[in-house]
C-alpha cells in the first residue's frame, strides 16, 4: 500500500469518525412529541384519576381524555435531523421548555407548581358552574357619593343581586351589567351576622367609554373552599393544560345527565376559576395523540384554533372553546349529534 492511499485511508477513517462523534453529540434543543392520554373519568394503576368527597356521585360512560405533550431533553445532532423531518415532532430550542438559569429539577417543580393551581382552579370553576359560591364578595370601599352611599359600608359582605346568589364578584359585575343606568337593584349583603337588603339606583360609571351601570362600591374576593373535596392522582403530568378536562370531569361525576353520552372526547386548556379557557402549548402533538386514540372530537382552546388548524387530524372535529360554558354547549351538541362550533 502506498503513502499516498494509506493517508487518504486514514482521512476517510478520521472523517468518519469525527461525524459519527457530532451526530452522536447533544444539542440546545428538545423535542416535542405526542405524550400519554388519560381518562379524567377513569382509573391510573387503579386508582381514580378524580376522586370525590363530601356530595353524591353518578357514574359515568364516555371518556374526557386529557392529552399532554411527551419531551424529549436529551437530543443528539441525529434526533434533531429526524424530528425536523417528522410530521409528529416538533423540534425547538431548549430554552423553549428549560429557561436558561434553571435546572431541569426546577422546571419540573415549576410545572408541578402549576398542576397544583391548576387543580385548584378546576374545582373552584366546577363548583361555580353547579352554583355554588367560590369567593366571598365584601366592599372594601364606597365612592363619595356613589348610588350605594350610606346603604352599603366597609366590610358588608354582599350575598345576593335582584335574589340570585353571588358566587364571586364576576358575578355582581355581570348581574349589574345587565342593568340600565337609573334601574333599581336589590342588593343583599352581611354586615357581622346580621343579613339584610338595601335597595340602590344605579348610576352612570364615570371612566373611558359609554356610561355602564354601577353602584360605586369596590370590591375584593376572598376564595371559599368547594363543598366537596377532589384529590388528583396523576403524577406523570405537570403544568396548566389539564385543568378543562379535570373541571368537565368533577362535572360529570357530580352532575347528571352523562356529558359524554358514551363518546369518546379528549380536549386540553387552562382553565380559570370564573371558567375562562385560556390557550396552551404543544396543541399539534396533543391533536395527534388524540387522533392515535380515536377520539371522536377534540375540545381546543379559542387561542389555540388557529395552530390547530395548521394541520389539522382527518376526521378529528375540532370544538372551539373560550369559556366552560363553551365547552359544555360542545358536549351536548355532540350528545344530541347536533353541530359544535368548531374552530375556523
Amino acid at each position: 500500500m502506498s503513502r499516498r492511499t494509506l493517508t487518504l485511508l486514514l482521512a476517510t477513517l478520521l472523517s468518519l469518525g469525527l461525524t459519527g462523534g457530532a451526530v452522536e453529540a447533544r444539542v440546545p434543543y428538545v423535542a416535542l412529541g405526542p405524550g400519554p392520554t388519560f381518562n379524567t373519568l377513569g382509573e391510573v394503576k387503579g386508582t381514580p384519576v378524580l376522586a370525590i368527597t363530601g356530595r353524591p356521585t353518578f357514574p359515568t360512560e364516555g371518556r374526557l381524555e386529557l392529552t399532554t405533550v411527551g419531551v424529549d431533553s436529551r437530543l443528539s445532532l441525529f434526533g434533531a435531523l429526524r424530528g425536523w423531518f417528522s410530521k409528529d415532532l416538533a423540534v425547538v430550542p431548549r430554552e423553549v421548555v428549560y429557561p436558561p438559569g434553571r435546572s431541569d429539577a426546577e422546571v419540573d417543580e415549576k410545572n408541578n407548581e402549576l398542576m397544583r393551581a391548576s387543580q385548584n382552579s378546576a374545582t373552584s370553576a366546577a363548583a361555580r358552574q353547579l352554583g355554588f359560591p367560590v369567593a366571598e364578595v365584601s366592599v372594601v370601599e364606597v365612592a363619595p357619593g356613589a348610588p350605594a352611599t350610606g346603604k352599603l359600608a366597609v366590610g358588608d359582605v354582599l350575598t345576593t343581586l335582584d335574589g340570585t346568589p353571588l358566587r364571586d364578584a364576576a358575578d355582581l359585575r355581570a348581574l349589574i351589567g345587565r342593568k340600565k343606568v337609573g334601574e333599581p337593584v336589590s342588593v343583599g349583603f352581611r354586615r357581622g351576622d346580621k343579613p339584610m337588603t338595601a335597595a340602590i339606583t344605579t348610576g352612570p360609571s364615570t371612566g373611558d367609554g359609554p356610561p355602564r351601570p354601577v353602584i360605586g362600591v369596590v370590591t375584593q374576593e376572598k376564595p371559599i373552599d368547594a363543598p366537596f373535596q377532589v384529590t388528583i392522582s396523576l403524577e406523570e403530568v405537570g403544568g396548566p393544560s389539564a385543568g378543562l378536562m379535570f373541571t368537565l370531569g368533577i362535572l360529570d361525576k357530580l352532575d347528571e345527565p352523562s356529558l359524554t353520552g358514551g363518546k369518546f372526547v379528549a380536549g386540553t386548556g387552562e382553565i380559570r376559576s370564573d371558567g375562562t379557557v385560556g390557550p396552551i402549548g404543544g396543541i399539534a402533538q396533543k391533536l395527534i395523540a388524540a387522533k392515535a386514540q380515536d377520539a371522536a372530537a377534540f375540545l381546543v382552546p379559542a387561542g389555540n384554533c388557529a395552530e390547530a388548524l395548521r394541520q389539522p387530524p382527518p376526521g378529528l372535529p375540532l370544538i372551539k372553546v373560550a369559556t366552560l360554558s363553551d365547552a359544555l354547549a360542545g358536549l351536548e351538541a355532540l350528545r344530541k349529534d347536533a353541530q359544535p362550533t368548531l374552530c375556523g
